[in-house]
């Protein structure tokens, strides 16, 4: 594998995230400005409004869809949650090969012809997202031999027309690159609305695991039709092979990263089938469903700052402040989020889920401390592919699937839950690790263990608060304690907050509601 370049962008003394001379002042040139409408803002002020923005807009989808999850839990048993988990692994789980950052690419990309860029675009993720529908159709019968469960043919091709809808919600990629904020998260929460609206409905009615195909084919459907009839460019078909070659060039290591994770989860599937059950697979399921919740929490940060970060790609300096405040805001909800969820798993499985979920209890609580680990330096991904070196993605996939293969299987065959819960937390071990080792090649001052450090203090107060109010009583607790504890947790959180970020939030608030010259960067 070709290395990313080492590149020194920082006097040795520098402290990450206060960066002096980084150039801010003129991030209003001309090929900014040809390339975004940034209404008068500089592009630091444009981008951290977009995030405080995105932020409220996407985390209220982020939670519903939470809320979704939650509610078709408690309608469906765990078999039949099991069971729409195979159809996630046989259909869903193959759009990881799908995610060959095309959209990436064509945010990234400085052609002079933006209608024909976009037209280009979409003729490959058409033809692609075509190709996967046979795919599907063929694989689907091959995957019920496997699992011996040919009830999910059916289900799994009717889900299968959600990858044709999908690229029919490309025209979302001109508002995105345009960094379009109020634009583009309108048209993408009008999937997971409509999804989560006839999902909930099904379910209730007693529609079992069809609700959820059902539902997720219905919200594709609707989003594709939101975007087509609102695309400012005409829909096209125009096929060239010099961008065809640009975008494979981009987008294999994409491919083998996705490969990586389409083995992993299918052959946590395979594995889980014949030595927990379909409950057990609905324990994954469940496990998975809330990490994520957590992936697309941090999608909204990952995505606002992308094409601002493509705009900028030359400037190393200005790469790496993104870097680390970005990843400063991810970790100011991530590790609330995921420390409480192993924090208050028990409570969750003995108020919400009902103790047929018992089994999951330790699951949650492993896949939360997971949740929070996979925040740190998550946003790598975001600065290689503005970079163009998307070979770093790759070289991390594959380490996940030795990882996966030599420990994860091994443990959950002999230890069920259990052991896939100790095997994941070892695969995100590695990955921060080497997440670590290609960011310090990049950003010659990036220190993994001063970054881990920084992000762990804010959330050692609250989990402090809560283990001594627990002190006294581990066992299942009233209801009225465990209320006590979450209230307690909150408050410590927002002082910690206050304590720790209360800068970078002033920053990031001045840039909501100032125009003109950004002030000098803060710590």
């Amino acid at each position: 594998m070709t290395e990313p370049p080492r590149t020194t962008i920082l006097p040795e003394a520098a402290e990450p995230g206060a960066i002096p001379g980084a150039g801010f002042e003129d991030l209003n040139a001309s090929p900014i400005e040809g390339r975004l409408d940034l209404h008068g803002r500089t592009l630091r002020q444009h981008t951290a409004r977009g995030a405080m923005i995105n932020s409220g807009f996407q985390i209220g989808l982020a939670g519903l869809g939470l809320l979704q999850k939650l509610a078709v839990a408690v309608f469906l048993t765990t078999s039949q949650y099991g069971l729409w988990g195979l159809l996630v692994a046989t259909v869903i789980s193959l759009t990881f090969l799908k995610q060959v950052g095309i959209g990436d690419k064509y945010v990234q990309q400085d052609e002079r012809d933006q209608v024909a860029a976009f037209q280009k675009a979409f003729t490959l993720e058409l033809s692609y997202s075509l190709l996967f529908y046979v795919i599907m159709v063929v694989a689907l019968p091959v995957y019920a031999l496997i699992y011996g469960r040919p009830e999910i043919i059916v289900p799994g091709l009717i889900l299968s027309v959600a990858l044709i809808g999908s690229a029919l919600e490309t025209p979302i990629w001109i508002a995105y690159r345009q960094m379009r904020f109020v634009r583009q998260r309108t048209l993408e929460s009008v999937d997971p609305v409509t999804a989560t609206i006839v999902m909930v409905a099904l379910a209730a009615s007693g529609a079992g695991y069809w609700s959820l195909v059902i539902g997720s084919v219905a919200g594709t459907l609707a989003g594709a039709v939101a975007a087509t009839a609102t695309c400012p460019y005409p829909l096209a078909w125009r096929f060239d092979r010099g961008s065809l070659r640009e975008y494979f060039s981009f987008s294999w290591p994409l491919l083998l990263s996705g490969a990586s994770g389409l083995i992993i989860v299918q052959g946590a599937i395979i594995v889980g089938n014949y030595t927990v059950g379909l409950a057990g697979l609905g324990a994954v399921a469940l496990a998975g469903n809330l990490s994520v919740f957590a992936d697309k929490v941090d999608t909204i940060i990952r995505r606002t700052i992308y094409p601002a970060v493509c705009a900028v790609k030359d400037r190393t300096a200005v790469l790496f402040e993104v870097f680390v405040k970005s990843n400063r805001m991810a970790l100011i909800w991530a590790l609330p989020f995921g420390i409480g969820l192993a924090l208050f798993a028990p409570d969750l499985v003995t108020y919400v889920l009902g103790d047929r979920w018992r089994s999951a209890q330790v699951l949650l609580q492993t896949f939360g401390l997971i949740i929070a680990a996979r925040q740190i330096a998550f946003n790598y991904v975001v600065f290689f592919s503005a970079v163009g070196n998307t070979r770093p993605m790759a070289v991390i996939g594959g380490a996940q699937v030795a990882v996966f293969l030599a420990v994860t299987a091994p443990l959950m065959i002999v230890f069920g839950l259990t052991g896939y819960a100790i095997g994941m937390a070892v695969s995100v071990v590695c990955e921060i690790f080497l997440r670590g080792f290609f960011l310090r090649r990049l950003f010659a001052h990036f220190h993994l263990v001063r970054h881990i450090a920084r992000a762990v203090m804010p959330i050692v107060p609250p989990v402090a608060g809560v283990l001594l109010l627990r002190f006294a009583d581990w066992g299942q607790r009233p209801l009225s304690q465990v209320l006590a504890e979450i209230a307690v947790y909150a408050l410590a959180n927002v002082i910690a907050l206050w304590l720790f970020e209360r800068r970078l939030l002033g920053e990031m608030a001045g840039y909501v509601v100032r125009r003109g010259t950004s002030p000098a960067p803060t710590s």
